[in-house]
């Protein structure tokens, strides 16, 4: 008898030691609702700031400016300066002074990073005209432009950094962990819980801990981002924000995440490649129009497939792609399985994309995480692990001297069979290679009809055109 085949199902239903469902990280961009427009611009440059004419060198001027108060707010402060390069891994430059400011336990700017990137800005050409006149039209470009990195260690959310561009118009990037603001909410509740390396291990009450990580919605993040963003140099000033020229969020990327720790890890990284194995076929449409909970149709523009990757640390990382979305599944430090909706595109769930509306996207990428889960008890749940299946996929030996049979013989050749319900025997003479089963009864009768068989009745035999005669003409039907 072979060893049970141990499926998700008995790893789910008793051995998991916590299971919580938390925002992780979230990245925002930050705009200017009235600087989306080319007549925007014009009145932004003549009415807002007095300028006769719309020249894109005012964006310069403004740029300028800007770049002088980061140098001075960086001196003023003592705050370290990092030039980035092309391949440096931002978060790796800036740890040593995350931890730092860290270290002081005050809210604080940590570091300052600049690099060049591409970034979606107003650019200018001439325009012809028949006076001579000077005229510009303006139109959005992708252009290489500096931008300046804040770090931030901030007593509510930890960790976080705010990216301003330098030219017009001045778009920012804002980025944020859920988890790290769940520690440190924990830690003022007086709630002791023992820490993965993102995440949550243990904790002595996680109702209450799961209370904590529903608590982050749109308005502690937008008290947080509105804060910084009035400590620190920016291109627009206080006049510009009072005649509404300010940044509003939405949100870019943002990951939920559902963390499942096992009470006994030492078989987790078997149990869950074994687990990912037994699924790579998620990726499919139909199975992603489940998960997601969206409808797909042959039409539908978008990617939808299956990924298997590796991890730094050599483990497996399962992909589910839906249009710019996905849902990674991996082994979190070695005991806990997480399950993370990566929502790069709030459209991709129907849901908009400004950060007031950050409860919707978070519900649906909470059920897109309990339907994947769902689907993998499903199709484990139907495993042949019963004793009456391992019967029939071992060969069985027959006493009487038959030998082993194959595939479901064992049951099959004790099977009741009556008369009536068999079809006959070829009348053939039995073959060395092809005999007839010693167990298949014979009968010659023919099967009599069943009451609700509604195969159509034969059709009557037609009957043959009488030859003609021989030396008489065809002649043609009209």
């Amino acid at each position: 008898m072979g060893t049970r085949v141990v499926t998700v199902n008995d790893v789910l239903d008793g051995h998991v030691a916590l299971d919580i469902e938390c925002l992780d990280r979230i990245y925002l961009n930050g705009y200017v609702p009235i600087l989306q427009s080319s007549g925007q611009v014009v009145a932004f440059l003549c009415q807002h700031l007095g300028y006769p004419f719309p020249s894109p060198a005012l964006f310069d001027k403004i740029g300028q400016r800007f770049r002088a108060a980061v140098a001075s707010f960086a001196r003023a402060n003592s705050i370290p300066w990092e030039k980035f390069g092309k391949d440096d891994r931002k978060l790796e430059v800036m740890r040593p002074h995350l931890e730092r400011q860290a270290a002081t336990g005050r809210s604080g700017v940590a570091a300052i990073g600049v690099a060049q990137e591409f970034q979606r800005v107003w650019t200018a050409y001439k325009r012809a005209t028949g006076t001579g006149a000077r005229q510009f039209s303006f139109t959005k470009a992708d252009r290489r432009v500096s931008c300046y990195y804040f770090y931030l260690w901030d007593e509510g959310f930890g960790p976080a950094f705010i990216k301003v561009c330098s030219y017009f118009p001045y778009p920012i990037k804002i980025w944020v962990n859920g988890h790290e603001w769940a520690k440190r909410q924990a830690a003022k509740a007086g709630l002791a819980v023992s820490e993965l390396s993102n995440g949550f291990a243990a904790c002595a009450d996680p109702a209450m801990l799961q209370a904590i990580c529903d608590r982050l919605g749109p308005g502690a993040i937008n008290v947080f981002v509105q804060r910084w963003l009035a400590c620190l140099p920016l291109p627009l000033g206080e006049v510009d924000r009072d005649a509404g020229y300010w940044w509003e969020c939405s949100m870019r990327q943002v990951e939920v995440s559902r963390t499942i720790v096992f009470d006994a890890p030492r078989h987790a990284r078997g149990f869950f490649e074994a687990l990912i194995a037994d699924n790579l076929d998620l990726g499919r449409p139909a199975n992603v129009e489940i998960i997601f909970g969206r409808k797909i149709r042959r039409d539908t523009r978008g990617t939808f497939r299956t990924a298997i990757d590796r991890r730094d640390n050599q483990g497996v990382v399962v992909n589910v792609f839906y249009k710019h979305s996905r849902i990674k599944q991996y082994l979190k430090d070695g005991r806990a399985m997480r399950i993370e909706t990566v929502c790069n595109a709030p459209r991709d769930l129907g849901c908009n994309t400004r950060l007031p509306n950050l409860d919707e996207p978070q519900a649906k990428a909470r059920a897109c995480n309990r339907r994947i889960l769902d689907a993998e008890r499903v199709g484990q749940g139907c495993v042949l692990a019963s004793p009456a299946f391992e019967r029939i996929a071992h060969p069985t030996v027959d006493t009487e001297g038959g030998g082993p049979r194959r595939f479901g013989s064992a049951i099959l050749g004790s099977w009741p069979w009556s008369a009536p319900c068999a079809p006959p025997c070829s009348p053939r003479p039995a073959s060395p290679t092809r005999a007839c089963a010693p167990w298949w009864p014979a009968c010659s009768a023919p099967l009599p009809p069943r009451a609700d068989d509604r195969r159509p009745a034969p059709a009557a035999a037609q009957r043959a055109d009488p030859a003609p005669a021989p030396n008489q003409p065809v002649r043609a039907h009209l």
